[in-house]
């Protein structure tokens, strides 16, 4: 049997270490979107890359992404945000960095197809144990 199995504490300290780095790199990334590019450099990117409705993509992006990576870290409604942290993800892969091939150097897809799986398996897993998730009702955290 898997050793992690055998050892929630091994499984808690996954999760907590998945969420706190995915959940810092969106965060960084939304924060980058305002603050560093500012929203209506964003919304000029994003339309040169060919995002459909840049200019209402672009906050909505930038605030999830700051948002959901807070959430993420602190564990949050953290499946509800990792699954829209992936489609966010899954997207800009798509509409964005897949015909630029893998290496990130030439704009391609490896930062977007990692931050999509890391957000996906926290999706998957749940927070774990040291989350604020942790405190509500089932029905509202799943």
């Amino acid at each position: 049997m898997d050793t992690a199995v055998k050892n929630p504490a091994l499984v808690t300290a996954a999760q907590i270490t998945l969420r706190i780095v995915i959940g810092f790199l969106f965060a960084a990334h939304g924060w980058q979107k305002y603050f560093q590019f500012t929203l209506d450099g964003t919304t000029a990117a994003f339309g040169q890359m060919g995002v459909p409705a840049a200019g209402l993509v672009a906050p909505v992006i930038a605030t999830l992404e700051i948002v959901g990576g807070i959430a993420l870290v602190l564990g949050v409604l953290t499946r509800i945000f990792a699954m829209l942290l992936t489609v966010n993800m899954l997207g800009a892969l798509f509409l964005v960095h897949a015909p630029a091939g893998v290496f990130v150097e030439a704009g391609g897809f490896e930062l977007v197809l990692a931050l999509a799986a890391g957000a996906a398996a926290i999706a998957l897993m749940g927070p774990g144990r040291m989350s604020v998730d942790r405190f509500i009702p089932s029905r509202i955290a799943a």
